[in-house]
């Protein structure tokens, strides 16, 4: 097993803040299924690689995130765009 303690301190922080924005995310309401929030497991899955993308400045603020993909809709991966309903 790696030591994670030799990396760096920007790595460690980076790591931490998505997974604090992906556990935040994860806790939107099941109901709201649109662009308005990020809310199932898939959508998650298939939306993390534009989070990082097109809106890493945003984490881990999940209504920046949010915001950030709806203003981005036209450059989302077919993948995460499908998982939106789009």
């Amino acid at each position: 097993m790696q030591d994670n303690q030799n990396s760096p301190p920007w790595i460690r922080r980076c790591a931490i803040a998505a997974a604090f924005a992906l556990t935040m995310i994860g806790t939107l309401p099941a109901s709201a299924q649109n662009y308005d929030s990020i809310s199932t497991a898939g959508q998650r899955r298939a939306c993390t690689p534009d989070v990082y993308r097109l809106c890493a400045g945003e984490i881990p603020s999940v209504p920046k995130i949010t915001a950030c993909l709806r203003r981005n809709k036209a450059s989302l991966s077919d993948a995460c765009r499908s998982a939106m309903g789009e």
